[in-house]
């Protein structure tokens, strides 16, 4: 009986260890609720959010630059990752609020040619 017992306890610290290792594994954090209004809201407005993240993100990167000088070589980015989606990874930027991995690839490319940094992953 004690065997069954700690058999049973080994596969449900395995199950629950695999479960922390995929979402710790995920370029999604576990928590994070797309914004709704992703569905519905037009290619420009989401090449507009797209911009705005960069610049945040690329002020943080690049500490003592500010958001405004960054405004053109993210605008520059915006505009390049979201021209090079396809309808499919458009859409899968709708439903989850991230870049899928072909777009993540897109996204970097565009990061080059605009002369920006990457993120570190």
């Amino acid at each position: 009986m004690t065997s069954i017992v700690r058999t049973l306890l080994v596969a449900a610290s395995v199950t629950l260890g695999a479960t922390g290792a995929f979402a710790a594994a995920s370029n999604t954090p576990t928590q994070y609720q797309p914004d709704p209004a992703l569905k519905t809201e037009t290619v420009p407005q989401l090449r507009a959010r797209v911009s705005q993240a960069c610049t945040i993100i690329q002020a943080k990167l690049q500490s003592g630059v500010s958001e405004a000088s960054l405004s053109r070589p993210c605008d520059c980015y915006a505009g390049r990752t979201m021209r090079s989606l396809s309808a499919d990874e458009l859409q899968a930027y709708r439903d989850t609020g991230v870049f899928n991995d072909a777009a993540r690839a897109k996204a970097l490319t565009a990061l080059d040619a605009c002369k920006l940094p990457r993120p570190q992953i």
